[in-house]
């Protein structure tokens, strides 16, 4: 079996592409010979070679047609679209401690990014008659945790089903469109939750670790995932090689999800 993943020149965006998931997917494709852009709120001092990045806001309707606008622009066209940026800056408190703007941000960060950017660069996939899109959505879409991500478990379950109502749509004119679910990821963010919640709770940094892994009903394997692994999982996705997978969505959490 040839492990050429048959991506070299093709085209891709990549949301929230500078860090955490984002990055891992950005170097993943990059290595493949794929040709990538990335947008983030700013762009990085230190860009890796060859990625072009875009300053946007996606969480607004204006940042989403400003990184179309430059796909277009720059490539008239697109392959790949990995719909990455998502996260939560909601209070904990449960279900009170979430007024409308809550709901709103986390709706405008975690769902309507993809929506916005699906719609304006499809039509250019449909043409052409092939892509693939990839929605990264969250076991928490199962596994909601009242006191801390109500609306953005909230907000990942509504982009699965998106994501599902989409691939019927588009699949039968040649674009296939597919979801991922990571469990925890061990990004910088998800460090400095670790060092936070082990200085609460007085332990060290492996403590912290058990702490969030007992709050999502254990782990089988032990650990969170790394971002790399859930970008290889990405790449693999994205290739011609999964030609015929379209309209499901790939779990990658360790085991942590306890149902079929």
């Amino acid at each position: 079996m040839s492990f050429d993943l048959q991506l070299e020149g093709r085209r891709a965006l990549v949301t929230g592409g500078t860090k955490g998931v984002g990055a891992a997917v950005v170097q993943a494709l990059r290595d493949a010979g794929v040709q990538v852009m990335t947008s983030a709120r700013s762009v990085p001092l230190q860009a890796p070679d060859g990625v072009f990045h875009v300053a946007a806001d996606l969480s607004t309707a204006e940042g989403a047609t400003t990184v179309a606008n430059a796909v277009i622009e720059r490539w008239g066209g697109i392959d790949i679209l990995v719909n990455v940026l998502g996260g939560s800056s909601a209070p904990g408190g449960g279900f009170a401690a979430l007024d409308d703007a809550q709901w709103t941000r986390e709706l405008n960060q975690n769902l309507m990014p993809a929506v916005r950017l699906d719609r304006a660069l499809l039509p250019a996939m449909l043409a052409q008659g092939s892509g693939v899109i990839v929605h990264v959505s969250s076991i928490q879409r199962q596994l909601p945790l009242p006191e801390s991500t109500m609306a953005y478990a909230a907000a990942k379950a509504a982009l699965s089903t998106y994501s599902k109502a989409l691939s019927k749509e588009v699949t039968p004119q040649g674009v296939r469109v597919l979801s991922v679910a990571p469990g925890w990821v061990e990004t910088d963010a998800s460090i400095a939750l670790v060092e936070r919640m082990a200085a609460q709770a007085g332990t060290d940094h492996e403590g912290g670790k058990r702490l969030i892994m007992q709050s999502l009903g254990g782990i089988p394997l032990g650990r969170p995932a790394k971002p790399q692994e859930v970008a290889d999982l990405i790449v693999f996705l994205c290739s011609p090689k999964t030609g015929s997978i379209s309209g499901s969505e790939h779990v990658i959490d360790g085991g942590t999800v306890p149902t079929v």
